[in-house]
């Protein structure tokens, strides 16, 4: 199959500019899903504090950057599906900050305060996706979505945290398993394991 493609630059007054205009915090999830010349408007707004726009009859053609402007870019890391490799120029206008995977006590809050869990079933469900992880060797599955996934379903049909629950034994395969990708069988037998070894 021939696939041909057409880039044709528009702008749209949206979040960018109200931000820019008024000094809001500009949250940009995500931002290396984006093709990295859709970014090229921020170099100037970062560094010259100024925002190009296009000519308009009824605008100029720069907005200058509210001093207060600041803006927080999140991103996955490059070796994830559906990801571009940021723009170097870019780049050097940031200050990055790796962050590596949460601790046991910062998941279990999650579930805790986003979820409405237990204190004992969010632990219960971190110890078991983290050991899980960590008994696979696995870096970055299952990913931080896994514990809230498992803890939503959990409190909206009010399943049991224990081994003895059909459902929530199928729960956890149904999340965790595919996860392992070639190791599934492995997984499955871990995954059995550490469901036994969790109380009634």
């Amino acid at each position: 199959m021939k696939v041909e493609e057409d880039v044709q630059q528009r702008w749209v007054d949206a979040r960018l500019t109200l931000a820019c205009r008024e000094g809001f915090t500009l949250i940009y999830d995500e931002f290396n899903r984006s093709r990295p010349e859709a970014n090229n408007a921020l170099l100037s707004a970062l560094e010259e504090r100024l925002l190009v726009l296009p000519p308009g009859s009824h605008r100029s053609e720069y907005l200058r950057v509210h001093p207060q402007f600041r803006a927080i870019f999140t991103s996955n890391p490059e070796e994830y599906t559906g990801v571009h490799r940021a723009q170097d120029a870019l780049l050097d206008r940031m200050i990055t900050i790796d962050i590596g995977e949460p601790d046991i006590e910062t998941e279990k809050e999650i579930l805790i305060s986003r979820i409405g869990l237990s204190a004992s079933d969010a632990l219960k469900i971190v110890h078991l996706v983290c050991t899980f992880r960590r008994r696979l060797d696995l870096t970055r599955q299952p990913s931080l979505r896994s514990c809230p996934m498992i803890g939503r379903i959990v409190r909206e049909h009010e399943l049991a945290v224990s081994k003895n629950d059909a459902d929530f034994r199928a729960l956890c395969a149904d999340v965790l398993l595919p996860r392992a990708g070639k190791r599934y069988e492995e997984g499955a037998q871990v995954l059995n394991y550490l469901l036994d070894q969790l109380p009634n």
